[in-house]
Parts: C-alpha cells; sequence; structure tokens
C-alpha cells in the first residue's frame, strides 16, 4: 500500500500527478502506441499535496495490484478507503472490503472466492475518494478534489467497457469529473432506486449507477444487496456481450 507521508509540504506542486515513465519495462509497442502490459496503479497516480481537511491521510491508499489495463473490462468504483487499511480490498481475504465484495459478486452468480478471481473477471477495484472518511460522509469539496486522481486513474484504462458507480460518493465523482471537462452530468440528479437500469455513458463505457458493496453497510439492507447483485450481474454480461477489443 502506498501512503501519505504527513508533515511533507508541496505547495507548489500539482494536486495528482500521473507518472507515464513509471514501468515502462513492462510495456510493448502497438501500431505506434507504447501499451502497458502490466502496471500498479499506486505507481503512475498520486496526491503529492493531499489537501482535503475532512479525510484521514493516515489512510491513503491507491490499488496496488498488478493489472494488465487491456484486461480490465470493469472499472468499479466505491465509496473511500476503509477505516482500516487492512480492510483494503487488495489487502487479503480477511479484508473487509473483499469479503463483502466477493459476496456481492457470489450473490450475481460469478463462482469466486477472491479478489484475485473478481480481477481475473476483468474488474478492476478503486475508491473515489483515496483516503479514509473520518465521519459518517464526505465534503462535497473533498469528492470534487480527489476526483481529480480518480480522473488520472480512469485513463489508465481505455479499453474498459463499463463503470460501475457503487453509492452517492462515486457517483458525485464522475459527475465532478464530466463538469470539469464541460460536459454534462454522467448521472442525473434522483435516488439511485431511480436511476438504476438508465442508459448512461462516460468516455465510451456504459455507466451502471448501483449502492455501496465495500464494507459494513453491505450487511445490513437485504433489499440494496438485491439490487447490487442485479446490477453486478447487468455490467458482467453488457461487457461480455461487447466486441473483442484487446488486438492492439
Amino acid at each position: 500500500m502506498h501512503r501519505g507521508s504527513p508533515g511533507v509540504s508541496l505547495a507548489a506542486a500539482p494536486l495528482a500527478t500521473t507518472d507515464a515513465t513509471c514501468g515502462l519495462s513492462r510495456t510493448r509497442r502497438s501500431g505506434g502506441r507504447l501499451i502497458l502490459e502490466s502496471m500498479k496503479t499506486v505507481e503512475l497516480v498520486r496526491c503529492v499535496r493531499f489537501p482535503c481537511l475532512d479525510v484521514d491521510h493516515g489512510r491513503y491508499v491507491v490499488p496496488e495490484v498488478d493489472v494488465d489495463p487491456d484486461l480490465v473490462d470493469v472499472v468499479m468504483i466505491s465509496e473511500a478507503a476503509p477505516a482500516r487499511l487492512e480492510d483494503w480490498y487488495y489487502a487479503g481475504p480477511a479484508a473487509l472490503f473483499a469479503e463483502t465484495t466477493v459476496q456481492a459478486f457470489r450473490d450475481a452468480g460469478e463462482d469466486v472466492d477472491s479478489i484475485a478471481d473478481i480481477v481475473d473477471l476483468g474488474v478492476y477495484l478503486t475508491t473515489a475518494v483515496k483516503c479514509g472518511k473520518t465521519g459518517y460522509g464526505v465534503a462535497t469539496e473533498t469528492v470534487k478534489t480527489c476526483s481529480l486522481l480518480l480522473d488520472a486513474e480512469l485513463d489508465l484504462f481505455p479499453s474498459a467497457q463499463v463503470l460501475m458507480l457503487m453509492g452517492d460518493v462515486a457517483i458525485k465523482a464522475v459527475n465532478a469529473i464530466a463538469r470539469r471537462r464541460g460536459e454534462p452530468r454522467v448521472i442525473p440528479a434522483g435516488s439511485t432506486y431511480k436511476l438504476r437500469g438508465g442508459d448512461y455513458r462516460f468516455r465510451g463505457m456504459k455507466v451502471f449507477p448501483s449502492y455501496l458493496q465495500a464494507g459494513p453497510s453491505f450487511f445490513i439492507e437485504k433489499s440494496k444487496r438485491r439490487m447490487i447483485a442485479e446490477d453486478i450481474a447487468a455490467a458482467l454480461a453488457y461487457a461480455r456481450s461487447q466486441p473483442a477489443h484487446r488486438a492492439l
């Protein structure tokens, strides 16, 4: 895991950076393009100033899983880093985020036992806010600020067919990215219950708004758990129905 360094001041630096030279030993050329055969997002996207005031920078985490971006069909975005970094998606089978997400995919009919199995389905898991919450919610300004990191992160997956937005924070973050680029909202205002099943698009991906599947809230409401399973099943079915896109 990559964590912020308390006390480091980089006031003159940009908020977020993408390091395209990181890990270039894992690349190949195709059609004049330089393609990453494998990467770790943590090596390519980072926060350098930690300006947000209502989150815990000591729980800053960016996905460290080694993936081939050309094999990612679905990007699933949940809310924020967990209350304990030991519960992060990629922290191991006992991690809470891993446990609830694996169960959500099982509910959707997938034969998975671990986050590695979900990654093998072509799914990349991340959060909209990279630091841990200090209260119940996350300030709108924090979501907007951290969406700069998410924007850079999404750019790493040009072949993705599906974007799953798990909860209100993820929806707000992607809408913030769109507005910053002068584009209309990706997901209109309204309750998730009414928005589910709509035809939404962003950067060529079909977007599925849903409910939060990561963390303890997953076990609370059975109706939301059922809808999460339905949305995951629909997202995977859509991704699998698309023409092959890996002939780079």
